[in-house]
C-alpha cells in the first residue's frame, strides 16, 4: 500500500537519503520538529515500509572493484523451475548487485561489480555453466556518471 508523504515526512526522507548517520536531534532540528514527534513519524516511516533499512554506500574503486558490468540475459525457458533456479543461482554470486527481470529484448538485466575483467569472465563462466541462457550480452560501463541516487521525493 502506498503511503502518502506530507512536507514534514518528505523532509525526513530526503534529509535520510543524503545522510543516514544524522542524529535523531539532528534531524529534527533540520525539519523542524521535537525529537519526539520525529521518533514517532520515522517509526511510522519503517511501519510502513517506506524505510527499509539504513545502508552505507561503499566506494567499489576504493574496495578493488574497477569494473562495472550490465548483463542483458536471454532465455528459452519460462517455467517456474527454471526461474527459481535461476534467481538462486545469480543470487548467489556476490558481485551482482541489481537483478531485474525486464520488457524488451530481453528479459533479465543484472549489475555486475568485478575487480578486472578476469574477474568478471569468472563470473560469466559461472553463470552460464550453471543456467542453459539463450542470449548473454554484456556491457562493460567507462565511467559512472550519476550512480546510487537519491529516488525523487
Amino acid at each position: 500500500m502506498e503511503k502518502k508523504l506530507d512536507q514534514i515526512d518528505r523532509a525526513l526522507v530526503r534529509a535520510l537519503q543524503r545522510e543516514a548517520r544524522l542524529s535523531q536531534r539532528e534531524l529534527a532540528d533540520e525539519v523542524g520538529l521535537s525529537q519526539n514527534a520525529c521518533w514517532r513519524r520515522l517509526k511510522a516511516l519503517h511501519e510502513s515500509g517506506l524505510i527499509e533499512g539504513h545502508t552505507v554506500r561503499l566506494n567499489p574503486a576504493r574496495l578493488g572493484l574497477n569494473l562495472t558490468v550490465f548483463v542483458m540475459i536471454r532465455t528459452r525457458h519460462h517455467s517456474k523451475e527454471w526461474l527459481k533456479t535461476f534467481r538462486d543461482e545469480v543470487a548467489s554470486i556476490p558481485n551482482v548487485i541489481d537483478f531485474y527481470r525486464i520488457a524488451g529484448d530481453y528479459d533479465y538485466m543484472l549489475k555486475v561489480v568485478a575487480e578486472d575483467m578476469n574477474a568478471f569472465d569468472r563470473i560469466y563462466q559461472r553463470l552460464i555453466d550453471k543456467i542453459d541462457l539463450d542470449t548473454v550480452t554484456s556491457y562493460m560501463t567507462m565511467e559512472a556518471i550519476a550512480d546510487a541516487r537519491d529516488l525523487p521525493i
